[in-house]
């Protein structure tokens, strides 16, 4: 646990009991505050309570009185779609309003940090697809180079439940954008921006609003080291405002979508090689081709942060190679299941939107589809360009003849269900395709998670094989 440093003795407010909330209030007892905590679930708030913690609803301004700060859990929206009413209460009362995120970057250092022979290093991840997979990524290299590592935030461990690192020690971070909009303290000594696509634009009131989240990371700290992925207009332009000239190599531009050049740090993926480039010259380089655990351009792009992040903490380009190799992969982030008779299946369940969904369609030749679900904002139409890879699609959900109209020319079948998708993808498919799950929609309408529906994809594969 990293006990939460500069409330000793002051009275904090904690929304939200979830894994975080609840994660956040135990550190801050464990560093000598007082937490009032308040969750609208009863169950949440029986759990805090049989812990000692004092329970308290805040409904007025005045409920404010001798509280330091409220602690926000990430999942609860403070001000899109619509303000939220006791973050309001809070502000009002000029309570400032902090997460847990802000609470771990300003008690992690401690005086002892300078007895270490190599300080303690946090990279922290973000971006609208591909983060996890990038962390995890970075978390395992660093483990094969004999570094201790630990991985947490949107990923793994709560970021307030990870032990305090020792000498050496790195700290991988996923942050997501509700995660980074709110934390008052965000220094991570290196950060990694791997791209941009329209997501939880209600809860941020606009692609705009989103990427000004995702850019506190860098704007609010300062990291030593950017790692920016410039594939997209808002890349570039953090790339643009993060550099003091063209040389200047506290920012690694990395991309897929073509060849870097210029006298700065760039890493870049073409045609399944990874290149390093630095001062105008090759530093490294990695055929990606037969690394099964990074499959298509997609991973390509996340094998360029990973790579560049490493590097910018002084890992060998031989030894993150060799990492690479070994890297098994993320379940339900395009997870190769299982292969038979020249057929391969793979769970990428985690391809809620249409930008990720689209991705993972062109990262195979020929590909039976299951697809659908609940429908986010904006439709499909941006998959138009990786429909040319998809032999058949296999549409479930309970919106499966909806979402079957927007795919244009493409052979469909509804299936409704994940079972019967299953089947029918199975009897057509032939060797040389791919059967993938790539929803390009939320699972919700029929699984109470990704992971549910990837694991029922996955259960529904292995009772036939």
């Amino acid at each position: 646990m990293i006990p939460v440093r500069g409330y000793q003795g002051a009275r904090l407010a904690i929304l939200g009991l979830g894994r975080s909330g609840l994660s956040a209030a135990r550190a801050l007892r464990a560093g000598g505050a007082m937490p009032v905590c308040w969750d609208d679930n009863p169950e949440a708030r029986a759990q805090a309570g049989d812990e000692g913690f004092d329970i308290r609803a805040f409904e007025t301004a005045a409920d404010f009185d001798g509280i330091a700060a409220l602690v926000v859990s990430p999942g609860i929206p403070h001000l899109y779609p619509a303000p939220n009413r006791v973050v309001m209460l809070a502000l009002q009362a000029g309570v400032p309003v902090d997460n847990d995120i802000g609470l771990f970057f300003r008690s992690l250092a401690v005086a002892d940090w300078a007895e270490h022979d190599t300080p303690p290093r946090v990279i922290a991840v973000t971006g609208s697809n591909g983060k996890s997979t990038t962390s995890a990524l970075i978390h395992h290299v660093l483990e094969v180079a004999g570094r201790a590592a630990q991985l947490a935030g949107n990923i793994g461990r709560g970021v307030l439940d990870i032990d305090p690192p020792g000498d050496g020690g790195v700290v991988v971070l996923e942050l997501s954008s509700y995660q980074t909009e709110l934390a008052r303290a965000l220094t991570p000594d290196v950060a990694v921006f791997t791209n941009l696509s329209p997501d939880h634009l209600d809860r941020h009131a606009g692609l705009g609003g989103y990427f000004a989240a995702k850019r506190r990371l860098f704007a609010e700290g300062g990291p030593d080291r950017a790692v920016i992925g410039v594939d997209e207009a808002e890349g570039t332009f953090l790339a643009g405002q993060l550099s003091e000239a063209p040389g200047d190599d506290r920012v690694i531009r990395i991309a897929v979508s073509r060849k870097l050049t210029g006298p700065g740090w760039t890493v870049f993926a073409r045609k399944g090689f990874l290149s390093e480039y630095r001062k105008g010259r090759q530093a490294g380089s990695i055929d990606l081709r037969a690394i099964k655990g990074l499959p298509g351009a997609h991973n390509h792009q996340n094998a360029c942060a990973a790579y560049a992040a490493c590097r910018a903490l002084g890992l060998a380009p031989k030894l993150i190679e060799q990492a690479f190799h070994s890297f098994a992969g993320l379940p339900h982030r395009s997870q190769v299941i299982a292969e038979k008779d020249g057929v391969t299946f793979v769970n990428d369940s985690k391809a809620t939107n249409v930008a990720s969904a689209l991705k993972a369609l062109q990262a195979f030749p020929r590909i039976r589809w299951i697809c659908g679900g609940l429908e986010k904002e904006g439709g499909v139409s941006g998959l138009a360009p990786g429909l040319g890879h998809v032999v058949k699609a296999y549409v479930i959900g309970r919106e499966a003849a909806g979402f079957a109209l927007q795919l244009g020319d493409t052979d469909v079948q509804i299936c409704t269900t994940m079972e019967v998708a299953v089947a029918a993808a199975m009897a057509d498919a032939q060797p040389g395709e791919t059967v993938l799950l790539a929803p390009a929609a939320a699972s919700f309408d029929q699984y109470d998670s990704f992971e549910r529906r990837g694991e029922a994809f996955a259960a529904e594969v292995q009772a036939r094989l």
